[in-house]
């Protein structure tokens, strides 16, 4: 949606740090919360102070006991031999693995993350976790605890920033997007025992002792085509959840943990994936 577009949309006038703060605390997020947010500037409306202000707004509500996450996922920096949206040249492939930049926290920027959490990683005191192509940044009392040792093997199970949320009894923030957005189910998915569960290996360009190397990644192949049913299982079970609105957008307030369990049984009986010929 072009600025045109979302500034013809907002019919009441933009939406401030003040009005933003507002419908955050209407909706329950709370002072000292782990809060991890996936968002759409657009769905907002428009907004004065971009970005910044979103994050301004959620800083401000958590206060300095709070915890904000944001992923900051970098799929780019991957091996270009399952690039499909869009694919390249085959001839181009070995020249892409032995030039691209090694991931670096502080450089690569994030891949349809949308602004306001390429706007986050950069802002000052926020850690971003060692991982090049599912890394998180967080900001607060609980952001190292977060974002360390990160695994770079099985990058979204135990060994990742949502198994360390869980572990806090965070809350998932879907600002303006559903929950095929909503990375936490991937830790039910990677918890959960399905039929056609597949470990596969990837790539990527890492800094291994002082040095890029192309290095190589297992993990399981993962299923966010399942997410949107998952979610609306979740909510006409009774799961806990708060319903509302962040200027236009319409958002979820859920806690991580108890939608992770109930993910993780689900996958369990719902999902079997078929052998691709």
């Amino acid at each position: 949606m072009s600025e045109a577009d979302v500034i013809k949309s907002t019919v009441e006038g933009p939406m401030t740090v003040e009005s933003i703060k507002d419908d955050l605390a209407a909706i329950g997020v709370n002072p000292g919360m782990v809060l991890l947010v996936h968002s759409s500037l657009s769905a907002i409306g428009w907004v004065s102070g971009g970005p910044v202000a979103v994050i301004q707004a959620l800083e401000e509500v958590l206060g300095p006991e709070g915890t904000l996450v944001m992923p900051t996922h970098s799929g780019d920096l991957s091996d270009p031999e399952e690039w499909s949206n869009p694919p390249v040249p085959q001839e181009w492939k070995e020249t892409i693995r032995q030039t691209m930049p090694a991931f670096d926290p502080k450089m690569t920027p994030t891949r349809a993350m949308g602004r306001i959490t390429e706007t986050f990683r950069s802002q000052r005191e926020v850690l971003r976790s060692n991982h090049p192509h599912v890394s998180f940044a967080a900001r607060g009392k609980f952001a190292s605890f977060i974002t360390d040792n990160h695994s770079l093997d099985f990058s979204l199970g135990e060994g990742s920033p949502l198994a360390r949320i869980y572990d806090l009894e965070g809350w998932i923030l879907l600002l303006g997007v559903k929950h095929d957005s909503n990375t936490s189910l991937h830790l039910s998915e990677y918890r959960a025992d399905f039929e056609g569960k597949k470990e596969i290996k990837q790539g990527a360009p890492i800094i291994v002792d002082g040095k890029r190397q192309w290095v190589r990644i297992q993990d399981w192949e993962e299923h966010s085509e399942n997410f949107i049913e998952l979610g609306k299982a979740y909510k006409k079970a009774g799961g806990s959840l708060a319903l509302g609105k962040i200027g236009m957008a319409d958002s979820l307030l859920i806690p991580q943990r108890d939608i992770v369990n109930f993910g993780e049984s689900w996958i369990e009986t719902n999902v079997k994936i078929q052998e691709k010929d």
